[in-house]
């Protein structure tokens, strides 16, 4: 399994959207990493997250991978879950932030 977490505001991603959205990050994982995600999803109470004083419509997106990645393929990793998470979501780039990172040691 690859370990995934994603982090949204309550509201914001409706069941649907949500179940799409797992589905779409499971089959991301499987291609890129061999093995489909474990997705950890939190959702932040309403009133509970802000971004320059105001309810924070960001979410964020994180994916371990199973090797070091090398820069110019965790680039292209980052864009693919970048347009995955925006096809489904409708956000604007600056509404998500992604990271893929290297296995812990």
């Amino acid at each position: 399994m690859t370990p995934c977490t994603c982090l949204v505001q309550a509201g914001q991603i409706p069941a649907a959207t949500e179940a799409a959205l797992r589905s779409g990050l499971s089959d991301f994982a499987e291609r890129a990493f061999g093995a489909p995600a474990e997705i950890n999803w939190i959702t932040v109470p309403e009133k509970g997250g802000f971004t320059a004083a105001k309810p924070s419509t960001s979410a964020l997106v994180t994916l371990q991978a199973d090797a070091p990645v090398e820069q110019s393929r965790r680039v292209a990793l980052l864009q693919e879950l970048c347009d995955l998470w925006i096809g489904e979501t409708n956000c604007s780039l600056d509404e998500i932030v992604a990271v893929i990172s290297d296995p812990q040691n």
